[in-house]
C-alpha cells in the first residue's frame, strides 16, 4: 500500500528553484509537494500531477499541481540529481498554469540541463554576493 507524506523540505527547494530561475508563471501557493512510500512504479523517481479543468469546475477550486517523489528512489540521489529532478517536474507545469500538463518530448531533457546550469550559476552568484556583503 502506498503512503503519502507532505514534504515541506521539497516545498522549500521548489520555492528556491522557482525564485532563482524566476519561473513567474508558477503560483507557488498552488503547488504541493509529497513523498510517497511503497510505490511499485518502475523507472519513476518523481511525478507531477495536475488538477484537470473538469475537477476544478466540479470542486469549485483553482488549478493545482502536486510534485510527488518516490522516497525510496529519490533519497538515494545526490543533491544535484534531486535538483535536476525537481526542475524536470516543474517543466511539466505549462506557462498558462490552468491545470494542463506539458508532456515529455525530446526537448524536456535539454531544458532541464540548461535550467539546472542556470540555477547553479545564479545561486552561486547570490551566495557570493551575500558573502561579499557580510564581509563588509
Amino acid at each position: 500500500m502506498i503512503r503519502y507524506e507532505e514534504a515541506n523540505d521539497l516545498r522549500r527547494k521548489i520555492e528556491e528553484i522557482i525564485n532563482v530561475l524566476e519561473l513567474k508563471h508558477i503560483k507557488l501557493e498552488r503547488v504541493f509537494c509529497f513523498r510517497s512510500y511503497g510505490s511499485n512504479a518502475r523507472g519513476i523517481i518523481a511525478r507531477c500531477h495536475s488538477l484537470p479543468k473538469i475537477l476544478q469546475e466540479a470542486l469549485k477550486t483553482e488549478p493545482a499541481y502536486v510534485i510527488e517523489v518516490i522516497a525510496e528512489k529519490f533519497e538515494k540521489l545526490s543533491e544535484e540529481e534531486k535538483t535536476k529532478i525537481l526542475i524536470h517536474e516543474l517543466l511539466h507545469i505549462p506557462k498558462s498554469f490552468k491545470g494542463g500538463f506539458v508532456y515529455h518530448d525530446h526537448t524536456i531533457e535539454r531544458k532541464t540541463k540548461k535550467l539546472y546550469q542556470k540555477f547553479k550559476e545564479l545561486k552561486n552568484r547570490r551566495e557570493q554576493k551575500n558573502l561579499n556583503s557580510s564581509n563588509v
